[in-house]
């Protein structure tokens, strides 16, 4: 079942803020599929990143995505500090 692409609330201000420390970040959520909503750039590496609000859930088909995903790293995040967290993280 195709859901209808919409943002968590808290979408914007993630990718904004992103943008502020300086990473490249491509708004994927329209894609669907389990797709994650925003690819990011950050240091030469790159990120999948699914965004959800604080009681947000991952659906099974975004879970079916992750598991099937051989390219990289994929996160959830909450927050700009969740994802600027994964960004930073060490052995990445």
């Amino acid at each position: 079942m195709r859901h209808k692409a919409s943002l968590d609330a808290n979408h914007v201000e993630i990718v904004q803020a992103l943008r502020q420390v300086g990473a490249t970040v491509v708004d994927l959520a329209k894609v669907g599929k389990g797709c994650p909503d925003i690819l990011v750039g950050f240091r030469g590496k790159t990120y999948l990143m699914e965004i959800k609000t604080k009681t947000g859930y991952v659906r099974t088909t975004q879970e079916q995505f992750f598991r099937s995903w051989n390219g990289g790293y994929i996160a959830v995040v909450r927050s700009f500090d969740d994802a600027y967290n994964v960004l930073t993280m060490e052995g990445l």
